[in-house]
C-alpha cells in the first residue's frame, strides 16, 4: 500500500481527477449537512423532547433510505460501466430500472410510515412524549421520500457519468428553500402559522418537490446517453432486471442492516438515559459535515474505477482503485483536525441541557480520532462496489457490525455500569479489527472485473 501512495503522490493528473470528481460532490453534501445543522439547531429551539423525536424518525428515514440507495447503487455500478463500454441503449435501460425498482421500495417504506409511525418511533426511544412529537413529524416527513427517491435516481446517474456541478448546484437551490420554510413554519414567522416539528416536515417536503422539479427539467434539456421518455418507463429486459437486482440484494440488505444497527447501537447509547439520545443525534449531526468526504469518494470511485472496468482496462481500474484509498487517508488526516476543532463550539450552540453539550462534544473527538479508520474502510468498500463484489461489502460491512460491533456495545451498555464515552470508544475499536478484514477484501481483487463483457 505504500508504494501506491507514493505513486498517488506523485501522480498530479490523477489528484486532479479526483479532486475535479469530488470536491462538487463533497461540497454539495457539505451544503446539505449544513443545512441540516441549521435545521436542527432550530428544532433544537424548541427544546429535548422536540429534538429527540425529529432525530428518532430521521433514523427511520435512514433504514427507508438506505432500501432504496442500494438498488440505486447497484444500477449504477453497471450505468457506470456501460459508459465505459460506450452501450447507450444498456445505459437507458438500467436508469429505467433504478426508476422502477426505487419508487416501489419507497412506497412500502412510506405507507407503513403513514400507518405505524407511533410503533416506529418507540421502536427507537421509549419516551412517551418523544414518541408523540417524533411520530407528528414522522407521518409528513415520510411524504417527502417519493420526490427524494426520484431525485436521487437522477442525481446518482449524472455523476455515474462524472456530472457533479449540475446536483451541486440543484442541491443549494433545494436545501435554501429548505431552510428558509423552517424559519417561517417552525416559529411561525412572516405570517405563517406556528407548526413547530409538523413545519420542519413541511418544509422537508416541498424542498425535495422543488428538487425534483429542478432534476426533471434538467434532464429534458440534457444530452446524456441513459436519458429515456416516460412513456419507455418500463422497457428493461428482465436479465438485465435480474442482474442488478442479484447485485442489488446485498447492497440493500447491508444498507438496511447498517441503518438498523447504527439504530440499535442508538437505543444501547439510550440506556444511559435521555441526555445521552440528545447528545449522540447532536454529535451526529454536527459529524455529518466531515462525512462529506465519503461523498466524494464514493463518486471519485465509481468514476475512476467503475469506468476503466466497464472499458476492460483493468490495470488502471486496479491502480485507481488502490490511489484513491491512498488518496482518502491523506483527506482524512486534514478532515480529522477540523473535526476535532469543531467539537469545542459547534454543540453549544444548540439550545439543549449544558450535560447534553458536553456530551455531544466528547462524542465528537472520539470520532475524530477514529475518523481515518472510517475513510479507509469506506473507501475499500466504495472500491468493491465499484467492481460490482456486493457479497463482500454485506460482509466486511453490516455482518461485521452485526457479528462484532452491535454485541460489543449492547453487551456493555446493559452489563455494566460504563459511562457512555468509554462505551463509546470500546465500540469504536471494533473498527481496528474491521480494516484488516477490509483490506483482505481489497487485495482478493474479486472486484477487477469487467461486468460488461458478461451477459446481462
Amino acid at each position: 500500500m505504500f508504494t501506491y501512495f507514493k505513486m498517488m503522490l506523485k501522480d498530479h493528473d490523477f489528484i486532479k481527477a479526483a479532486l475535479v470528481i469530488a470536491v462538487p460532490l463533497m461540497l454539495q453534501q457539505l451544503v446539505v449537512s449544513s443545512v441540516n445543522l441549521v435545521d436542527n439547531l432550530m428544532v433544537g429551539q424548541l427544546g429535548d423532547v422536540a429534538l429527540s423525536g425529529v432525530a428518532n424518525a430521521n433514523r427511520y428515514y435512514m433504514i427507508a433510505w438506505s432500501g432504496i440507495n442500494g438498488m440505486i447503487a447497484s444500477g449504477v455500478i453497471y450505468l457506470s460501466q456501460f459508459n465505459g463500454a460506450n452501450d447507450e441503449e444498456r445505459m437507458k435501460a438500467t436508469f429505467r430500472f433504478m426508476l422502477v425498482s426505487s419508487l416501489s421500495i419507497c412506497l412500502i417504506f412510506v405507507c407503513l410510515a403513514l400507518f405505524f409511525a407511533p410503533n416506529i418511533i418507540a421502536f427507537f426511544i421509549s419516551e412517551e412524549n418523544v414518541v408523540l412529537r417524533g411520530s407528528s413529524y414522522l407521518k409528513v416527513a415520510c411524504l417527502s421520500y417519493i420526490p427524494g427517491a426520484l431525485s436521487l435516481c437522477v442525481s446518482s446517474a449524472f455523476r455515474a457519468l462524472g456530472e457533479t456541478k449540475l446536483p451541486l448546484k440543484i442541491s443549494v437551490v433545494s436545501v435554501l428553500t429548505n431552510t428558509c420554510l423552517n424559519y417561517c413554519l417552525i416559529f411561525g414567522n412572516f405570517g405563517f402559522p406556528y407548526l413547530a416539528e409538523v413545519g420542519a416536515a413541511i418544509a422537508t417536503l416541498i424542498a425535495r418537490i422543488v428538487e425534483l422539479a429542478l432534476y426533471l427539467i434538467s434532464l429534458h434539456r440534457s444530452a446524456f446517453a441513459f436519458k429515456t421518455r416516460f412513456k419507455e418507463i418500463f422497457h428493461f429486459s428482465f436479465s438485465l432486471a435480474k442482474e442488478i437486482i442479484i447485485k442489488a440484494i446485498p447492497l440493500c440488505i447491508n444498507d438496511i442492516l447498517y441503518s438498523l444497527g447504527i439504530s440499535t447501537l442508538l437505543r444501547a447509547y439510550s440506556n444511559r438515559g435521555l441526555v445521552a439520545n440528545t447528545a449522540y443525534s447532536m454529535s451526529s449531526t454536527i459529524s455529518d459535515l466531515f462525512f462529506v468526504l465519503f461523498t466524494g469518494m464514493a463518486t471519485a470511485t465509481t468514476v475512476l474505477v467503475g469506468t476503466p472496468l466497464g472499458a476492460n482496462d483493468l490495470k488502471k481500474a486496479k491502480d485507481n482503485a488502490y490511489k484513491l484509498v491512498c488518496f482518502g487517508i491523506m483527506c482524512a488526516m486534514v478532515f480529522l483536525v477540523l473535526m476535532f476543532g469543531t467539537s469545542f463550539f459547534a454543540p453549544y450552540l444548540y439550545n439543549v441541557s449544558l450535560e447534553a453539550q458536553h456530551l455531544a462534544a466528547s462524542f465528537l473527538r472520539v470520532m475524530s480520532i477514529f475518523f481515518v479508520m472510517y475513510v479507509f474502510n469506506s473507501s475499500i468498500y466504495f472500491v468493491l462496489r465499484a467492481g460490482g463484489d456486493t457479497k463482500s461489502t454485506l460482509f466486511m460491512d453490516s455482518c461485521f457490525m452485526w457479528a462484532c460491533n452491535i454485541p460489543v456495545v449492547a453487551g456493555l451498555s446493559y452489563f455494566t455500569g460504563l459511562n457512555v464515552i468509554l462505551l463509546y470508544v470500546l465500540g469504536q475499536m471494533t473498527d481496528v479489527l474491521k480494516a484488516g478484514l477490509s483490506y483482505h477484501m481489497l487485495r482478493r481483487e474479486k472486484w477487477v472485473r469487467n461486468l460488461t463483457a458478461e451477459k446481462v
